[in-house]
């Protein structure tokens, strides 16, 4: 594994950790103009550095950069929504299980093989989610819906990001993702408007700034390295994530979902290790 990509990871992960901790705070917004704010904020970065850079903007692989623009708004949005259901820590995890899906996707689109012990390993993640279920008494049967269809969008970005590969600059494919989101976003956001106050105005704008460093580094490390071993790195996300929500939101978790969460990290690095070890055979 490159150092650079555990580098970006966890850059990633913590840009990711305070997004989602502010999209929380943000709770009285529809989630729709959360999504628009999240883009423009950072649509103030990108295109200006395409511009500076002289990079095009409509890439190479247009029908993948749309694609991802479009599988990327829906996992963000559907996430956004499961957070006003359930505590941070709880909805990252569920999300989480997206390499599940990831490898399902793998074994349909690119015909990689699943080993019977990864089928084991998702069945611990999962027995995780459903436990979660069961101890978080904060999650209720929408945000658990919201949360997993979620994860199976989210499951699709990996594969699209690879098979655009390092034929287009990571600016260029975020741009893509922000675009779509903004005005999608936008639209659907006018009937439920609300206009932010004060503060309210410096937190909208930071979702930009947290999501587009988070977008940027994930993606770089997904480009410099191979998904399966830069996976786990993933996860330092959701311990991020509950220790920012206990600090500032108040969020608590009961030893049985915090064992709960447990299972899911376990599982999914667990099925990583093993991905590890088929090549190295």
């Amino acid at each position: 594994m490159h150092k650079k990509a555990i580098i970006y990871m966890s850059i990633s992960a913590l840009a990711f950790a305070l997004l989602n901790v502010f999209v929380k705070k943000l709770g009285d917004f529809n989630v729709y103009q959360i999504v628009f704010f999240r883009s423009i904020g950072s649509l103030i970065f990108t295109i200006p550095y395409l511009i500076k850079n002289k990079i095009s903007f409509l890439g190479n692989k247009k029908a993948l950069l749309v694609a991802r623009g479009l599988v990327g708004f829906a996992g963000m949005t559907l996430f956004f929504m499961a957070i006003k259901h359930m505590s941070m820590g709880s909805a990252v995890s569920i999300r989480y299980i997206s390499p599940i899906f990831a490898a399902l996707f793998a074994l349909l689109l690119l015909k990689e093989k699943i080993k019977p012990i990864q089928w084991f390993c998702f069945g611990i993640a999962f027995l995780g989610v459903v436990l979660l279920k069961g101890f978080d008494n904060q999650i209720n049967n929408i945000g658990l819906t919201l949360a997993v269809i979620s994860a199976i969008f989210t499951g699709l970005v990996p594969i699209i990001i690879r098979k655009i590969g390092t034929k287009d600059h990571p600016i260029v494919i975020v741009n893509y993702f922000m675009i779509i989101s903004a005005i999608i976003g936008g639209l659907l956001a006018i009937n439920n408007w609300k206009n932010p106050i004060g503060i309210e105005w410096l937190l909208l704008l930071s979702l930009g700034v947290f999501g587009y460093f988070g977008q940027v580094y994930m993606t770089k490390a997904l480009q410099s390295s191979e998904i399966n071993q830069i996976a786990p790195l993933k996860y330092i996300e959701v311990i991020f994530t509950m220790i920012i929500g206990a600090i500032w939101l108040q969020e608590s978790y009961s030893l049985l979902s915090l064992f709960a969460i447990l299972l899911i990290i376990i599982g999914l690095v667990l099925n990583v290790m093993v991905k590890q070890s088929k090549k190295l055979n």
